[in-house]
């Protein structure tokens, strides 16, 4: 297969992925009288952890049907980023605040489902890793080795741009949400309309 994700674009896309939790990780920083570090490492992981677990399950899913819709793949690819990039944007725009997003607490629960619920669009953008594979490792692309390591760039990004969201908020207030989603959204959406391109041979 002729199109891959390389170091640079898998950057790219984990920034673009980590802005919805950096949108919320702004909201709680927002609402923390008293932010530690040890807070803003707390949000960091959960949202880090999960937003590199969902490709990873992503991929496994999407590799099952691998074999069946490879000619499709960059429109796949394309779709389902351009859809989650869309998203992102309208909702940038929406201005909507969430009482719960607004809310100081780290308790699990909460925790947990906010983790989630940022980390459903990695999910979908870890099926476009089997059918246009990752490719950092020497050797073939894609594969369980390769996946592994552009999951673990997509943790780490998420995490530390999800504790500089915090402080962000903490210092400067949520200005900055609509903004960190809008970047995130059009982020996508440049990435699903180069694998689409790089298919035709224009890039």
């Amino acid at each position: 297969m002729s199109q891959t994700i390389n170091l640079l674009t898998l950057f790219v896309l984990a920034v673009g992925l980590s802005m919805d939790a950096f949108a919320v990780a702004i909201c709680k920083g927002l609402a923390m009288r008293q932010l530690t570090w040890g807070k803003a490492l707390i949000v960091g992981a959960w949202f880090g952890v999960f937003q590199g677990m969902m490709p990873f399950i992503g991929y496994i899913l999407g590799a099952q049907f691998e074999q069946y819709v490879t000619a499709i793949a960059p429109w796949i690819a394309f779709v389902l980023l351009g859809l989650i990039g869309f998203n992102m944007v309208r909702e940038a725009f929406g201005g909507e605040e969430e009482a719960e997003e607004e809310n100081a607490t780290l308790a699990v629960k909460e925790m947990f489902l906010m983790a989630v619920a940022t980390s459903i669009d990695a999910l979908a953008v870890g099926i476009t890793f089997a059918f246009v594979p990752v490719a950092i490792l020497p050797g073939a692309a894609g594969g369980i080795a390769n996946t592994c390591v552009g999951c673990l760039i997509i943790c780490v990004t998420t995490c530390v741009l999800s504790m500089v969201g915090v402080k962000a908020g903490n210092v400067f207030g949520a200005r900055y949400k609509s903004k960190a989603e809008l970047a995130g959204g059009i982020i996508l959406i440049l990435l699903g309309l180069k694998i689409l391109l790089e298919h035709f041979g224009v890039l």
